[in-house]
This record gives C-alpha cells, structure tokens and sequence, in this order.
C-alpha cells in the first residue's frame, strides 16, 4: 500500500534538502514516504548530477578566508559553481560561509577532512550533493589552503572572488591587511628570492639569454644582461622586493621594517575565481 504524500511532507524535504518541490514529491514517493529514505533518494540523484557534470568548468563560486579567533591558524578555500547566478545568490554565500566556519571550528587541515566534518548532523560533502541537486549546477570544495603560524592575518577581495591569507612570525594586526592587500593586488610567486625554485630562475635566465641572442647582441653581453633581466623578475614576482601598493618609494620589505625590525612573512596563500 502506497504512503500518502502530503504538502507538509513535501516542505518538510524542501526545507531539509534545499532540493525542488517535484524533486522531494518523487523522492518521497520512490521511498514510499520514508523521509530518511527519501533523503537518500535525492542524494543519489545528486550523484548522477555530479557524474554528469564531472567534466563541466566550475568558473564561478565563492572565495572566504578566515582566522581563528587567536589567529594562529587560518583558511582559505573556493566553494565553486558554474554561474555568477548563483555565486552571487546570498543564500550560496551563506551556504558557503557556513561551510567555512565549520572548517574554522573544526581545526580542518584539508579539503578531505572537511569533507567530513558534520554541519548540524550532516556531513559537508552530504549537504554539498544536496545543494548540487537542488540547483543543478557543479558545485565543489575547489580549493583548500591553510597557514599556521605565530599571527595570520587573511583578507576577502572583490566580493568573495579572492582570498588571501599571510603568515607572520609574530602578531601583525597592522601590517597584515596592508601586506595580503599587496598579494591581492601584486599576486607574488613568493616570499622572497630564495622561495622560488632555482629551475624557475634557470628557466627565465634561459629565456633572457635566448631574447637577447635574437636581438643580435653579442654571446658574451648576453650574461650580463640576462642577470639583469632575472633580478627584474625577481623584484616584480617576489613579495618583500615588491614596491609596496600604497607607497611605491619603498619595497614591501622596508615597509615591514618600519612597522618593526623583527616582522618577518613566512608564508602566504592566494586563492582567486577564473
């Protein structure tokens, strides 16, 4: 005998799932009424959705970066859709910080952990499926960073599209905002010149020597000139060589200097939409 499926019911699995009216009507009645069931029901529909969608760009979506209340620890990570639809929906972003704060209370390390932390009795990768299935968009955790240190300081551009988070060796308050602002703007390869892999400075060496032999300079001004031209691209692509955004007559180095002597980056993250 077939279970009656009532408006309620019906609400009831909406308000749960976030899935559509004619979506909850058929899981509940597939799963003759049984609401667990049914959550089933519509979470393996999900499934299909995502292998479906598997090779689909997800482009769009939701950058959030946040610290722990100490500011030992922090993380930032990309909640990715497809459309700005519904990257800009409020109630994606909310959807979004949520899973964002859980990662925070949680002490979450990776993307796979957080997969598996429970937001009120559900697990994220669970309500993650569910909301796919409710819009029908691909929708993943994309991106997952994490800094500890002695003071980290994080920072949100442009309407969740970036998210930056910076390690410090000591408490920051001040510099920290200028400083991940820098990386937002600037986007550096790194801290500094002995960040950078020595195949990389080997590469864009390489490369200076070859343009300068095209442009028929002699072999052996080739050298010198390269050098010049790696030290260029160290000074644009490394952060404390950078001139600093908000006073270019002073590197990012100086700036942190002048805030303190001792203040020094360890490390930063950089997580930006496209």
């Amino acid at each position: 005998m077939s279970a009656t499926i009532t408006a309620a019911d019906i609400n009831k699995l909406r308000q749960t799932t976030g899935a559509g009216m004619l979506d909850c009507r058929k899981a509940l009645t597939e799963s003759n009424g049984d609401f667990e069931a049914a959550i089933d029901w519509l979470r393996k529909q999900g499934q299909k959705v995502a292998a479906k969608r598997s090779d689909r760009e997800a482009k769009e979506g939701v950058v959030l970066a946040n610290t722990t209340a100490d500011n030992k620890a922090g993380i930032v990570l990309c909640i990715s859709c497809e459309t700005d639809f519904v990257s800009k929906n409020a109630e994606f972003v909310a959807f979004a910080q949520g899973i964002a704060d859980a990662a925070i209370a949680n002490n979450v390390k990776t993307a796979e952990e957080l997969n598996e932390v429970s937001v009120n009795g559900a697990k994220v990768a669970d309500l993650i499926n569910d909301k796919l299935a409710a819009i029908g968009e691909k929708i993943a955790i994309s991106r997952f960073e994490r800094i500890d240190a002695e003071f980290v300081a994080s920072y949100i551009h442009g309407a969740n599209r970036m998210g930056v988070l910076v390690g410090f060796n000591k408490p920051a308050a001040e510099a920290g905002k200028d400083v991940a602002m820098q990386i937002a703007a600037m986007n550096p390869l790194a801290v500094d010149e002995s960040s950078i892999a020595p195949e990389t400075i080997a590469r864009e060496k390489d490369i200076a020597i070859e343009q300068i032999k095209a442009e028929g300079k002699p072999a052996e001004m080739a050298e010198k000139i390269a050098i010049g031209k790696v030290n260029k691209f160290l000074k644009e692509n490394t952060l404390l060589a950078q001139p600093f955004v908000k006073d270019n007559a002073k590197s990012v180095s100086d700036f942190l200097k002048s805030i303190d002597a001792d203040l020094k980056v360890i490390e930063f993250k950089r997580v930006a939409l496209g």
